[in-house]
């Protein structure tokens, strides 16, 4: 598959984040737990820079726990503060706040030295499309403040937010980078949702999500749709799966759109397991 994907308000993007960021004192990177590397958009390094950052690993109840303690050990042996976090039920969200305010301690003893008190922490969240922006910022506000979606590009604007913990939030949409340098981080992202179904051939990308998913987590397909999957092509898997899933047209073909969409949205949505799609030992 070749995926390349950089519509026009992603560069727009880029361009907001880079004019905003002098208005903040910390920047929250979030991504997704299942694919941590695939999910860090090499473009907000650049753009950062050296402005305190915490990356939030988001979906982290979609995720294999060991494999999530991993990444946190090795985001910290770069230096980089990490929180896991599962924003729908509010887990880590109040880490977020609190590592928020460590990294900005010695600003604010500055201000308060000055006789400025209260002055609120100012923060930009920024990540690529559908890895939960939204709910994570509703569950920092502790109200409904965001356009919540389970599909891509539901935040058009910038908008600020009052958080919990005196910090107000710049939200921006959410940004990819204009070209793919490896087909497997493209793969990733749109196995995740991170890449519109729309511009896909989901058929192929289920094939391929069910020949990765063959080798990270065997025991989950078996079990979820009762296959088996040793000695097969994922293609041979995938069949079984529709018969199955009674997924047949007429004259017993395959309705390989369902079982493409029926794959993809189980994934999605951790009903076939937990599982990570990367690890830091492959770095």
């Amino acid at each position: 598959m070749n995926i390349n994907w950089f519509p026009g308000h992603m560069k727009k993007t880029r361009e907001l984040l880079q004019k905003n960021l002098k208005l903040v004192d910390i920047v929250y990177e979030l991504i997704d737990s299942r694919i941590p590397l695939s999910s860090r958009n090499p473009e907000i390094d650049k753009i950062v820079q050296n402005k305190p950052r915490i990356v939030i690993m988001n979906k982290s109840d979609l995720s294999n726990s060991n494999i999530n303690k991993e990444w946190v050990e090795y985001f910290s042996k770069l230096g980089v503060n990490t929180v896991l976090v599962d924003a729908i039920k509010n887990k880590g969200v109040s880490q977020i706040i609190s590592e928020t305010n460590n990294l900005v301690k010695e600003k604010k003893e500055k201000l308060l030295s000055r006789g400025i008190k209260n002055k609120p922490i100012r923060a930009m969240i920024v990540g690529i499309p559908n890895v939960g922006k939204s709910t994570l910022i509703n569950s920092l506000a502790g109200r409904k403040s965001a356009k919540t979606g389970d599909r891509p590009g539901v935040t058009k604007g910038k908008q600020w937010i009052k958080l919990k913990g005196n910090i107000e939030l710049l939200d921006t949409p959410g940004i990819l980078w204009p070209k793919f340098e490896e087909q497997e981080v493209a793969l990733n992202l749109a196995f995740t949702g991170a890449i519109k179904d729309e511009i896909m051939d989901i058929e192929t990308l289920a094939l391929k999500l069910i020949e990765k998913l063959m080798v990270l987590a065997s025991n989950s397909i078996e079990k979820r749709y009762d296959v088996m999957i040793e000695g097969k092509t994922s293609l041979q898997v995938m069949d079984d799966i529709g018969i199955r899933r009674g997924c047949i047209l007429r004259k017993k073909e395959i309705d390989y759109a369902r079982v493409a969409n029926i794959v993809l949205d189980e994934f999605r949505d951790g009903t076939i397991g937990d599982i990570s799609l990367e690890t830091p030992k492959k770095i």
